[in-house]
C-alpha cells in the first residue's frame, strides 16, 4: 500500500536531489544543463523576468506554469508560494509586491530551502522569507496572506483537502488562490496511483477537474476557475514523457485519461471584495508532463 508518509518521503528525496543538481548548475531530464537551455523556464518566464535571477533559481524551476503572471499581484500585498523550491516564483513575486509587500516561500525540503535562501541573498531581495513546513499544516497565522501561488506542487500532496483548508485559513477575506497545477480528465488506473515515482513526477497525485472544484468548494472557496493550458493524452506516452508505467498502461485502461497543465483560481469570499483576477495571455508549455526523474 502507498501510504501518505511514503509519498512525502519519495517527494522529499526527489526534490532534494533536484536542489543538489541545481546547485551544481545542472538540471535533470527535460531541463537541460544550464539556465539558458532550461526548456521549462525558457517558455514559462520571459527573458526580462529571469534576466537578473541567479542561474540556480532558474535551473531549479520544475513547474508547469507561471503563477506570478496569473495572480494579479499589486504593491504592498503579502504572497505565499506553496512548495517554493529554489525560489524563482518567490523572488518574482517580491518584485511585484515591492518593498512594502512580503513574499513567503514554504517548502519541506531542506536542500531546496538552503538553495532558495542563497538565491535570495544573491538577488539582493530583502522582502522574502522561506519557511520550512508542509502544505497540510502551514506555519502562518490565520488571515495573514493576500495571495497564494504554487507551481505544480499541490498535486504532490497526498491530502489535498488539508492543503486547501489551510490555504483558506491563512488567506485574508477576499484573498486569492492562483496556482498552476496538473489536473486530469478521465479515471486514473490504480496502478499509476500506487507508483511513488509517478507521485514525485506530478502524475499519480493529480486530481480530476471535477474533484478539484469540489475540494475547493468544500474548503470554502468561491469564484472557482480551472483553465486548461495544454493537455497530454495517453498517446503522448510514446515520447516517454509520461513515464514507464504510463507507457505500460497507455493502451490498456488509460485511453480516456488526459493530463492537463492548468490554471486553478479561486477566492476566499466574504467581507470587502478582493482584487479581481485580470485577463492574461495563456502560453502553452512545451514538452510533456513530467515522469520519473523528469521535470514537471
Amino acid at each position: 500500500m502507498t501510504t501518505d508518509q511514503a509519498i512525502k518521503e519519495e517527494v522529499r528525496k526527489h526534490y532534494g536531489k533536484a536542489a543538489q543538481r541545481a546547485q551544481e548548475k545542472s538540471a535533470a531530464g527535460c531541463c537541460g544543463d544550464s539556465a539558458e537551455s532550461n526548456g521549462i523556464s525558457s517558455h514559462l518566464y520571459t527573458t526580462d523576468e529571469i534576466r537578473d535571477l541567479p542561474q540556480e533559481a532558474v535551473v531549479a524551476s520544475l513547474g508547469c506554469g507561471n503563477p506570478v503572471a496569473i495572480a494579479a499581484l499589486r504593491k504592498g500585498e503579502t504572497v505565499l508560494d506553496l512548495g517554493s523550491g529554489g525560489g524563482i516564483d518567490v523572488l518574482l513575486s517580491a518584485r511585484r509586491v515591492g518593498p512594502k509587500g512580503k513574499a513567503y516561500g514554504l517548502d519541506m525540503t531542506d536542500e531546496m530551502l538552503e538553495l532558495a535562501r542563497e538565491n535570495a541573498r544573491k538577488s539582493g531581495v530583502t522582502n522574502v522569507e522561506f519557511l520550512k513546513g508542509e502544505m497540510e499544516d502551514m506555519p502562518l497565522p490565520d488571515s495573514t496572506v493576500d495571495v497564494i501561488i504554487s507551481n505544480c506542487v499541490v498535486n504532490l500532496s497526498p491530502d489535498k483537502d488539508a492543503v486547501l483548508r489551510e490555504a483558506f485559513r491563512v488567506l485574508t477575506l477576499g484573498g486569492r488562490f492562483a496556482i498552476a497545477d496538473i489536473v486530469t480528465r478521465g479515471k486514473m488506473p490504480a496502478a499509476l496511483k500506487r507508483s511513488l515515482e509517478l507521485w514525485a513526477g506530478c502524475v499519480a497525485g493529480a486530481l480530476s477537474e471535477d474533484d478539484y472544484r469540489a475540494k475547493l468548494a468544500a474548503a470554502g472557496f468561491g469564484d472557482i476557475e480551472i483553465e486548461a493550458v495544454r493537455e497530454y493524452t495517453a498517446d503522448d506516452a510514446e515520447s516517454g514523457g509520461l513515464g514507464e508505467l504510463v507507457r505500460k498502461y497507455a493502451k490498456r485502461g488509460s485511453e480516456p485519461l488526459g493530463f492537463i497543465s492548468a490554471i486553478v483560481r479561486a477566492r476566499k469570499l466574504g467581507g470587502a471584495p478582493g482584487r479581481a483576477f485580470e485577463p492574461i495571455e495563456v502560453v502553452a508549455t512545451r514538452g510533456s508532463v513530467c515522469g520519473p526523474g523528469e521535470c514537471c
